[in-house]
């Protein structure tokens, strides 16, 4: 039943007009700072030869692509997932949803499934792009999984955040800036973190581009990845609750 809901999410978001505009509008823009990246490393790269240790085009273009993505869909993440359960809310069909024989947990699950099903979709097509580069140079194939792994998972992040702010309004306007502000709110915590004690502070820690950071440099650690998990389990869980709380009144 998990897939049930997660496909008819996924068919429901390409079935709007909305989903394709946001796939296209991102590789144009992020195509442009591919290519303007891609410039930047030819002309610079008579000086990184003389350089010991000199960061490679993994480092100068693909990883500062993903810098710039992951700005850009940290503002359209909240038009996807605005309409998760306050659309159910609005058109009153969501009623009808938590009165099935459907757990709350499945309902969830099932619904960010398909949100996570886009983001999959979204996160390969921008992969192309550095995977282009193999025709001429070589990469570090270690720091493209990590890149790869870390915008799935800030995405996937993005989600669960969008998905339970859904579920606490039936207006998207609300839920999409309302997203839109945790999720900025996450970047603040972050420029805060940086500037007390050398950015070891707590608040640090809980960014979530802190831990993006690192893994966009190649710095494969556990603890981000967990990271990443429990804040996704998190909001998941709230939602359920959430959701459990309507299905009593």
């Amino acid at each position: 039943m998990i897939m049930t809901i997660a496909r008819r999410e996924i068919t429901a978001m390409f079935l709007s007009p909305l989903a394709w505009v946001i796939l296209g509008v991102v590789q144009i823009i992020l195509g442009y700072v591919f290519l303007a990246q891609l410039d930047n490393y030819f002309i610079l790269q008579s000086r990184l030869l003389a350089l010991e240790n000199a960061p490679g085009v993994t480092d100068i273009v693909i990883a500062s692509t993903f810098q710039v993505a992951a700005i850009i869909l940290l503002m359209i993440m909240p038009l996807i997932t605005m309409r998760t359960i306050a659309e159910e809310k609005r058109n009153k069909t969501l009623t009808l949803l938590i009165s099935s024989p459907l757990s709350m947990t499945e309902i969830v699950l099932g619904k960010f499934l398909g949100l996570f099903l886009f983001v999959f979709i979204l996160v390969s097509l921008l992969m192309l792009m550095p995977l282009s580069l193999y025709m001429g140079t070589d990469l570090d194939a270690g720091k493209l999984f990590s890149i790869y792994l870390s915008m799935l998972l800030l995405l996937g992040s993005f989600a669960a955040i969008g998905l339970y702010l859904s579920s606490l309004t039936d207006n998207q306007t609300i839920a999409a800036v309302s997203t839109f502000g945790a999720l900025l709110m996450l970047w603040i915590i972050n420029w805060l973190g940086e500037s007390v004690a050398d950015g070891q502070s707590v608040m640090t820690y809980l960014s979530l581009l802190h831990h993006y950071q690192n893994m966009l440099e190649g710095i494969f650690d556990s603890s981000d990845l967990a990271y990443y998990l429990i804040l996704i389990v998190t909001f998941l869980v709230l939602t359920i609750r959430q959701l459990d709380r309507e299905r009593l009144l």
